[in-house]
């Protein structure tokens, strides 16, 4: 009697131990396209969630290889979180397709595209590729728009607490608590930055809108002559007569990007050049990313 008691007692023990293992491996898989939505991910998923991002803030989210890695990576993943809006058309339909996992295609719940949940700025009226990198449904790069990025947060909690309803309680809170620090940093952020309504820049690429409109700046001038296409010589010197006519503060473009252009026209014109960086590194949340790209700016103003 006494043996077939600890034989039970030990078969409970271990099957408790194995439940405990199981929970604690039964974290969401979740693949991020771009940094800010793993970012945004981890802070609203927290420990319930293993979050992977396929770029980084050094590379064109335009243009990236569907190598094998990131196959087995979509392969496993519980929860799909990109850009959307045609930002990843160049790899991720062919990751999507060659994974095999159903759960994360197009129209399933743990399908989530951030740019299906903002209005989008710039929808071209004419929709031509020879006029370069143009996407349809309209500019896809709102994640420097703080307000886009809280309308994002929220659906994003909502499709977690859709697909993971268990851990309800953790997206709510964790979706509170992000958005009470998030309101307080634009708070801070607007305040910080009155200087710069009103500065006119140059871009390298036509990347920046939602920044522009939020922050007040002014584009004069793109260095491409169109989206993704690298400018020639001829459209330099275009855009060096424009601005003798109405000069620029700045000049800006993404640390990912060629400087070359940018290095150029400050030769030619004394403009200070700022290289931002698109995306948050792999150990930044959200805000302090955003902390860190408006010190650049205000820097550049001084």
């Amino acid at each position: 009697m006494i043996f077939h008691h600890w034989k039970n007692t030990y078969w409970l023990a271990a099957l408790l131990l194995a439940l405990c293992a199981n929970t604690a491996q039964a974290q969401l898989n979740i693949f991020a396209c771009e940094p800010e939505w793993a970012a945004l991910a981890r802070t609203l998923a927290g420990d319930t969630a293993r979050v992977y991002s396929a770029t980084t803030a050094q590379q064109d989210p335009h243009h990236i290889q569907a190598r094998p890695s990131l196959i087995a990576k979509v392969r496993r993943a519980d929860m799909l979180v990109c850009t959307g809006a045609e930002l990843e058309v160049g790899w991720l339909p062919l990751l999507l397709r060659k994974s095999g996992n159903a759960k994360i295609q197009a129209g399933q719940a743990a399908y989530f595209m951030a740019t299906d949940h903002v209005a989008l700025l710039e929808k071209p009226s004419v929709l031509d590729r020879s006029l370069g990198d143009i996407h349809a449904a309209g500019n896809p790069h709102m994640h420097l728009d703080p307000y886009r990025v809280q309308q994002v947060a929220e659906a994003l909690a909502s499709t977690l607490v859709t697909i993971d309803p268990a851990n309800t309680n953790n997206y709510q809170k964790n979706l509170r608590n992000f958005i009470h620090e998030w309101s307080q940093a634009i708070t801070q952020w607007e305040k910080q930055t009155l200087e710069l309504r009103g500065k006119r820049i140059v871009v390298n690429h036509n990347n920046w809108i939602y920044l522009e409109r939020w922050l007040g700046l002014e584009r004069l001038a793109v260095l491409e002559s169109r989206p993704g296409i690298p400018p020639s010589s001829s459209h330099l010197a275009k855009v060096l007569a424009q601005l003798k006519q109405k000069p620029a503060d700045m000049i800006l473009y993404a640390s990912y990007q060629n400087n070359k252009p940018a290095l150029w026209l400050s030769k030619k014109t004394g403009l200070p050049v700022v290289g931002l960086a698109f995306s948050p590194s792999d150990k930044e949340n959200l805000i302090q990313w955003f902390d860190r790209a408006l010190h650049q700016l205000l820097r550049a103003d001084l």
